[in-house]
């Protein structure tokens, strides 16, 4: 472990997403320190530039979920700093974040992904519904963990979907709506981890269906063929790496009843807690949490 003289394992921030960001991080900072790795906790402020400049750290594990962690702004910080950092770069995680920009990529690529209208109006909200149809997803394009998201199944419940998303800030989309089955491909270096199958009682895999209710199914084998899933691996490698995503992270994507994929969305900075979807899909492969954990803080660098 001499190569990690001092780790900042960086959590919490000022998103959203702070209190998952701070289990993430304190599950992350407990399986480094049991592995001998001199690794400190930092609860990262807006002065987190000077924080790690005067601490002197040689290696960051960054697990910041959300808006200022993982759009972009903390690893220029981190490159500017010139400290090696796990994860996607700059603009990997400022791409993979705006799901707007992503879902854009897609369809220059033509991967399969929902069909969508930006909202900026009520009348935006109007012809959302006349050419997706219902249900959609409401989403603001610049959160994660599901917050502000609805899903509207009448025409009433457009423009209070679209209000709600609104506090969030950000563009807000509508997205067809996909019945079928949920799915998540984790991503380690090159290697597709065995996919997990999602399944809630909930209307959709909302944040109470994430964080809070026990009765969110968890199913890994997930039940499809052996080629089948290594064909979609591929898919989901090319949807990662399409947004320069790198080093780890999680494709989401649906399949409807014919068994066509659907790419919803990436995250760069997934849950790490050791009930969270990456170090569950790492375990069925034989990777513990505490290698999972190494072996990604091992493919920390800088991305200039």
């Amino acid at each position: 472990m001499s190569d990690f003289r001092k780790v900042a394992v960086l959590m919490g921030g000022w998103s959203a997403e702070r209190d998952v960001s701070l289990n993430s991080g304190n599950a992350v900072l407990n399986a480094l320190v049991k592995q001998g790795v001199n690794a400190v906790g930092v609860d990262a402020s807006r002065d987190i530039c000077n924080e790690l400049k005067q601490a002197d750290y040689s290696h960051v594990f960054n697990v910041m979920h959300g808006r200022g962690g993982e759009d972009g702004v903390v690893q220029g910080v981190l490159e500017l700093l010139k400290i090696p950092y796990t994860g996607s770069g700059v603009l990997g995680s400022a791409l993979a974040m705006d799901k707007l920009r992503c879902k854009q990529i897609w369809q220059a690529l033509s991967l399969p992904t929902p069909g969508y209208k930006e909202l900026n109006s009520i009348e935006d909200c109007e012809l959302a519904l006349e050419q997706l149809g219902l249900p959609v997803m409401v989403k603001p394009v610049l959160e994660g963990s599901s917050i502000g998201i609805s899903k509207v199944n009448t025409h009433e419940e457009m423009v209070p979907a679209w209000e709600l998303a609104k506090k969030s800030g950000g563009t807000i989309i509508a997205e067809k709506f996909i019945q079928g089955e949920e799915y998540t491909a984790a991503i380690l270096g090159d290697r597709v981890l065995p996919m997990i199958r999602l399944h809630t009682d909930n209307d959709f895999y909302d944040y109470q269906a994430k964080y809070v209710s026990n009765d969110t199914q968890y199913i890994c084998p997930c039940g499809l063929s052996e080629n089948h899933e290594t064909e979609l691996a591929g898919m989901m490698m090319q949807a990662f790496k399409s947004v320069m995503a790198e080093g780890w992270g999680r494709v989401d994507f649906m399949l409807d009843s014919n068994n066509q994929p659907w790419l919803i969305e990436v995250n760069t900075v997934p849950g790490m807690t050791d009930h969270s979807l990456v170090p569950m899909a790492a375990k069925h492969a034989g990777i513990s949490f505490e290698e999972l954990v190494l072996d990604i803080l091992q493919g920390a660098f800088i991305h200039e």
